[in-house]
């Protein structure tokens, strides 16, 4: 595990954040829930090149994501299992503690809305504009 990674591990096992990234000195952390700090960082045009990233919920839409971004390396606590294929695909080391067939939604009644998003979607710049569409309209932007 690199430096960044496990500090960033590290840091997100201190319950503070959902999710925190790393590279070199630098530090961003999340509190948001869901893949809303990664579309956040996205529209704001943030540089997430070479960070390696601990979240609590990587599913299918946020390996997007962090693939669009060019993150390096991604530790999940808990992971949808398509998650690790996306990151494979686009070079991304990943680990997770948990995989789960699929990522669900809040009420655990069926999958989030954030997977749902990208469906059929395998290019992660396709992907971001999906999401951040959609969290665009479920905040009703």
């Amino acid at each position: 595990m690199s430096d960044d990674l496990a500090r960033a591990t590290a840091l997100l096992a201190g319950g503070d954040h959902t999710c925190v990234l790393c590279r070199g000195q630098e530090t961003l952390t999340s509190d948001a829930g869901g893949v809303a700090a990664l579309v956040d960082w996205h529209v704001q045009g943030r540089d997430l090149t070479g960070f390696s990233a601990a979240d609590k919920v990587v599913g299918r839409a946020a390996a997007l994501l962090y693939a669009a971004a060019g993150v390096r390396a991604v530790h999940a606590v808990l992971a949808g299992a398509a998650a690790e294929a996306v990151c494979r695909a686009h070079g991304i080391a990943f680990t997770a503690e948990t995989t789960v067939p699929v990522v669900l939604n809040r009420a655990r009644t069926t999958a989030c809305p954030m997977e749902a998003a990208v469906t059929g979607i395998d290019d992660p710049k396709e992907a971001a504009t999906a999401l951040v569409a959609e969290i665009r309209r479920l905040r009703g932007h």
